[in-house]
């Protein structure tokens, strides 16, 4: 099997790299770069390309994803309770301006 070859990965784990994928594209990161990070990430969670079927494979480890949302909450809990609520009305009111301009 050449370097590359995603033909062993489940569609799950096809879906997933995309859905990644996308997400760093979204933020600014070049297309190469960004399918790279992807694959990292799913072999990462699951060990590399997994044999399809029922209980086949070793299950998911979501660490790296726990750890990104772990990261957020400290982000959150370490503002003051003004700063939170202050950035709680600004999201508030874009999301109004958002609703009112697609309506």
């Amino acid at each position: 099997m050449p370097q590359g070859d995603k033909s062993s990965y489940t569609d799950k784990q096809k879906r997933k790299a995309e859905h990644i994928e996308s997400s760093y594209e979204e933020r600014g990161v070049s297309e190469k770069e960004a399918e790279r990070r992807a694959w990292a990430t799913v072999n990462k969670e699951s060990g590399g390309g997994n044999k399809s079927g029922s209980g086949r494979g070793t299950p998911d480890n979501h660490s790296a994803a726990r750890k990104g949302g772990k990261k957020g909450g400290e982000a959150s809990a370490s503002r003051s309770a003004a700063e939170r609520s202050a950035s709680a009305r600004k999201a508030a009111a874009t999301r109004k301006r958002h609703a009112e301009k697609s309506s």
